[in-house]
């Protein structure tokens, strides 16, 4: 299936650095996921695979992924100078490189600790600035910071998937797109859950009520 070029297709992304795969897109990994952990960052480890790991450095992925975890975007010039930044707001960081032909060549697994707090999460850069994140906590995602995007980890029992969505249709909000995994029937699950636009914080709240609701974010759209 021929997919529809859009002007990021043919221009590339706006950013620092030299490559929309390892720069701009490592820098929206790290923004992602400082949106998922949702905290002050004390403490955050970056694993890098293969390409990343391998390039990684003279393409400024370190840089860039830590820019983005601050919450920088990949045209900020102070993505340059990322590391003085992190230093300066007391951020203990660290990076690792490794190999894993299991994992996708721009890959990168990002570790945060804080205090009462760990939140782990695994990503990929697939080029022209488009990224994905596909791990949660270890749980499976596919999210990919186009949309307003809800995450939640729960526990599976029946009539939940319905709840989240009838509490997202009361706000006449449209689902653009929902992905559901689990580890088995009764244990832990995932949802990720595209939106078309916002819902309000009302609907947050009643959201994180429902029983055995462990983890909830509201992702806003990464430009």
């Amino acid at each position: 299936m021929n997919k529809n070029k859009t002007l990021l297709d043919i221009i590339g992304p706006s950013m620092i650095g030299p490559s929309s795969s390892h720069t701009a897109g490592a820098c929206r990994i790290g923004l992602m996921a400082g949106r998922i952990f949702g905290c002050n960052i004390e403490k955050v480890e970056f694993t890098l695979y293969n390409s990343f790991a391998k390039t990684g450095f003279g393409h400024g992925t370190e840089l860039a992924l830590l820019g983005g975890v601050m919450g920088f975007y990949p045209d900020n010039p102070l993505i340059k100078n990322a590391i003085n930044i992190a230093k300066d707001k007391k951020i203990d960081f660290k990076f690792t490189h490794k190999e894993d032909v299991n994992i996708h060549p721009n890959g990168v697994d990002i570790e945060f600790g804080a205090e009462n707090k760990k939140v782990s999460v695994s990503g990929s850069s697939l080029g022209a600035g488009e990224i994905c994140i596909n791990k949660i906590n270890g749980y499976k995602f596919d999210l990919r910071g186009d949309y307003v995007t809800l995450v939640l980890i729960y526990k599976d029992a029946p009539g939940v998937v319905y709840r989240v969505a009838n509490l997202i249709q009361n706000q006449n909000v449209n689902i653009a797109s929902m992905h559901c995994d689990r580890n088995a029937k009764g244990q832990v699950a995932s949802m990720g859950i595209a939106l078309d636009n916002e819902v309000s914080e009302y609907t947050m709240q009643k959201l994180s009520e429902i029983n055995d609701m462990y983890f909830i974010r509201k992702l806003e759209k990464i430009a």
